[in-house]
């Protein structure tokens, strides 16, 4: 295997063609449980920090936004309310389960009207140029296998004046903090994985996939490379989660 086609699952060193199968799997296996573990995982947390994340999207009525990995609709519902009956959202999501799982929370809470479906994979975007006024990916770019290419991606989407969001778990700025993340993320998530959706290896999977993520430095980085022309990081709980902010002029 050449060594410049690999990347990493987890820990594991994989085939770039082969992540996209491997991440598809793990989330089809999580999807009809992904609300209730994120709830636990996070100790409900999740929800302050997506709430933080809406508050900057910048969306008005009559805007356009585009929720990449888009999962059972957290932001997407919230960004529904923002643009109004004149505006448009698109949830999005490469896998078909957990699409599906968001769809029919979508109907159930009554979001039809200004919201659109698609399947689509992050570093390869179906969208015209400059479409969107807010583009968003959370809890999803550690998943992807080429992290340039799909932010290059969503920056081509992206409409002047508008803005990209990644909410991300990210890395504890505390070296106490990270002492006490760690223990927990490694002792104790998967073990809820087991416990409440009978899987542990996939929260295995995720516990180590935040591991690998590139820290807030190097994301601010590469999101200037794909063509931003200014980033900013919020922090959240010491660093756990960390919120980038592209401006696209």
């Amino acid at each position: 295997m050449n060594e410049n086609n690999q990347t990493h699952f987890g820990y594991r060193d994989v085939d770039e063609n082969d992540k996209a199968g491997l991440v598809g799997k793990v989330f089809s296996s999580v999807a009809t449980r992904y609300d209730i573990m994120n709830d636990l995982m996070s100790m409900g947390n999740h929800r302050i920090w997506k709430a933080l994340t809406i508050r900057q999207s910048g969306l008005k009525p009559g805007d356009q936004a585009l929720d990449i990995a888009a999962g059972t609709g957290d932001l997407s519902r919230k960004f529904a309310d923002q643009v109004g009956k004149t505006g448009k959202v698109v949830m999005t999501d490469i896998n078909p389960e957990m699409l599906e799982q968001g769809k029919n929370r979508m109907i159930d809470e009554g979001y039809l009207g200004n919201i659109e479906f698609g399947i689509e994979d992050a570093e390869d975007l179906s969208f015209e140029d400059n479409r969107f006024n807010c583009v968003s990916i959370s809890f999803g770019l550690r998943n992807v296998t080429r992290i340039p290419k799909a932010l290059k991606s969503m920056y081509r989407v992206t409409k002047p004046g508008g803005r990209l969001l990644v909410l991300e778990f990210s890395h504890p700025q505390n070296p106490l903090l990270k002492k006490i993340y760690d223990a927990y993320s490694f002792a104790v998530i998967p073990k809820i994985g087991e416990l409440v959706a009978n899987d542990r290896e996939s929260y295995q999977y995720l516990v180590e996939s935040i591991r690998k993520h590139p820290d807030q430095e190097t994301l601010k980085g590469m999101m200037l490379d794909a063509g931003y022309d200014e980033v900013r990081v919020q922090n959240m709980h010491g660093g756990i989660v960390a919120l980038h902010i592209g401006y696209k002029y």
